[in-house]
């Protein structure tokens, strides 16, 4: 599947809302209290052969694709968050991060912001690393009486970072931003026992080349459908989840208290 090219301004002056998306519009065009959809994600190493902004992509483009599902609920996509907290890869040049205690008090007053004027907030978060300061920033809003929440990008048994399933996803997505040529398998044990050293000294310590997971065995296709997946689960979440203490909305199916896993969660 190829990407659709960028439209033209005269093509952008016939979009909707959903398709031109929140920053292209005049503040006149808003529909009233939409909700907006916030894609939050990170700017750090994924291994030689993926960009910086895979976190990035991935969540702009699960909410692009939940917000066309949801459109007659006058959904729009904010521009993407890029900068989380991704201290584990800074070992890595490339990597940009702005800590959990900066993310936290800046999606604090992002969503301050925008409670003036939208009627739902949901952060579509696609980094792992964001989790404490996202959980805790949606946690203090929802106690401020903001109608926020947020969704995770998941897939069930996705590995790490930056091997198999990121891989799959961006040559599905952005395939002229993947080398190949410079993909290979990195540490392959499970993130469980990899997590004490990762935590305490970083990706570094544990994968040289700062991939968790198998990158050689991607393709397309199957980030295709790992791509419908994640925005079939936002989509779900978004329609019909309830909020666990922190704003996670959960899938029907799931309970307050259960864990997901996946990435993002």
């Amino acid at each position: 599947m190829k990407r659709r090219p960028t439209p033209t301004d005269a093509e952008r002056s016939r979009l909707g809302p959903v398709e031109r998306g929140l920053a292209g519009l005049a503040w006149p065009a808003l529909p009233g209290s939409p909700t907006v959809l916030v894609p939050l994600g990170s700017t750090e190493q994924h291994g030689p052969h993926l960009p910086l902004d895979t976190d990035t992509s991935i969540a702009t483009a699960v909410a692009q694709a939940a917000a066309v599902r949801l459109q007659g609920d006058s959904v729009l996509v904010a521009p993407a968050v890029a900068y989380g907290a991704s201290g584990e890869h800074q070992d890595f040049p490339g990597t940009m991060s702005i800590g959990t205690e900066a993310l936290e008090l800046l999606l604090v007053e992002l969503v301050r912001s925008l409670s003036h004027w939208a009627g739902r907030i949901v952060i579509v978060n696609g980094h792992g690393g964001n989790l404490r300061a996202l959980a805790a920033a949606v946690a203090r809003l929802r106690y401020e009486g903001h109608a926020v929440a947020w969704a995770p990008c998941t897939t069930a048994g996705a590995d790490a970072h930056a091997g198999h399933a990121e891989t799959s996803l961006m040559l599905h997505l952005a395939p002229h931003l993947v080398d190949l040529a410079r993909a290979e398998p990195g540490n392959l044990a499970p993130l469980a026992e990899l997590l004490p050293t990762l935590t305490a000294e970083g990706v570094a310590a544990v994968s040289p080349s700062g991939v968790l997971g198998d990158p050689t065995t991607a393709s397309a296709g199957e980030g295709r459908r790992l791509f419908e997946q994640m925005t079939d689960d936002v989509t779900t979440r978004i329609r019909t989840g309830q909020a666990d203490r922190t704003g996670r909305l959960l899938k029907p199916d799931a309970s307050v208290s259960g864990v997901e896993r996946g990435r993002g969660e």
